[in-house]
């Protein structure tokens, strides 16, 4: 194994956009994206932007809103919903966008290359090869399209007509596809993990849980060809204890659960812990880390510094699983 040399200042936790591969977008630079057009400068990348429709929404009329948060000055966060108290969502999808210019960011929604821009208040969101645009359509039902001008709005968005979707994100990698959804039903949350690609099995599998969806990945941690889902949850509260929910997929025939250790269980590495976890893949290496405490620290003062877990993928008796490979503590 590649030595994996990472310092708390260093790593960098990226995640994958709707069906984003992860290679592409580290390797992705202002240069390689063309028909990008340099638009007036924008003090922030964000705000919530919404179709014609919206406008007259107390009619019936359908409409789809994107909300756009700024991470730091290179990245932001898209979450695009729609309509829902009438008839199913149209449009639905989670990604991270990355800066071009001041006024424009891009993504991939499969391998497609998708560009943000804003210009004024409006947002326009379009593939980079216009003659892709119907790509876009994969995030939407009834002939909806992602592709389009949307107008910016100074105020909330309607909760009482948006879709409540917590979370909903596409992988691609392999030949294998993934659509990751996470949905609040009274007291927990139901996440459904839809694949397709499967040679024997792509019956949608879905599982409940108490924490909520922060975030998912995708990669062939073990090398073989087929590639592992990995899902990361954190508990509602202060401690925000976080957890993996881990798929691997055999063969490409069909995918299968993958035990992750509980730290909280774990007492040679666990010393210190109360949550707050981070978790990445790094090459093909699980990373989670987390502030360690001292006896008497506050929850908002840790004093005992980091500690990084590495994790493999072995195969166990009964299904795969992550081991502890490497810790690593930092001052």
């Amino acid at each position: 194994m590649k030595t994996i040399a990472i310092s708390l200042l260093s790593l960098v936790f990226l995640v994958a956009s709707c069906k984003q591969e992860q290679k592409q977008l580290k390797t992705e630079t202002s240069e390689d994206v063309s028909n990008v057009t340099e638009e007036k400068s924008i003090v922030k990348f964000e705000g919530n932007f919404v179709s014609d429709g919206y406008f007259k929404r107390s009619e019936g009329y359908d409409w789809v809103a994107v909300k756009i948060t700024q991470v730091d000055s290179t990245k932001a966060k898209v979450q695009i919903r729609s309509r829902a108290d009438k008839k199913r969502p149209t449009c639905t999808c989670d990604t991270d966008i990355f800066k071009v210019n001041d006024s424009t960011y891009h993504s991939f929604l499969g391998q497609t290359r998708v560009l943000f821009t804003v210009n004024g208040n409006i947002l326009n969101i379009s593939a980079d090869d216009p003659s892709q645009n119907d790509n876009l359509g994969f995030y939407c039902s009834g002939g909806g399209n992602l592709s389009g001008d949307y107008e910016l709005i100074h105020e909330a968005l309607d909760e009482s007509q948006i879709d409540q979707t917590a979370f909903a994100k596409s992988f691609h990698l392999q030949g294998i596809d993934f659509y990751v959804t996470s949905v609040k039903e009274e007291y927990q949350y139901k996440v459904t993990i839809t694949p397709s690609g499967l040679e024997i099995d792509n019956q949608p599998v879905t599982f409940y849980t108490d924490d909520y969806v922060i975030d998912a990945e995708i990669e062939d941690l073990n090398s073989d060809g087929s590639p592992e889902l990995l899902i990361y949850t954190q508990s509602v509260g202060s401690g925000s204890y976080g957890n993996v929910y881990g798929y691997s997929v055999n063969n490409k025939k069909s995918m299968s659960e993958i035990y992750f250790p509980p730290i909280a269980e774990n007492t040679k590495v666990n010393q210190g812990y109360m949550g707050h976890d981070e978790f990445a893949i790094v090459e093909t290496t699980l990373v989670q880390r987390f502030p360690v405490y001292n006896e008497g620290d506050a929850n908002a003062n840790p004093t005992g510094g980091k500690r990084q877990i590495q994790y493999k993928l072995i195969d166990g008796e009964a299904s795969r699983k992550f081991v502890i490979d490497r810790v690593l503590d930092f001052k």
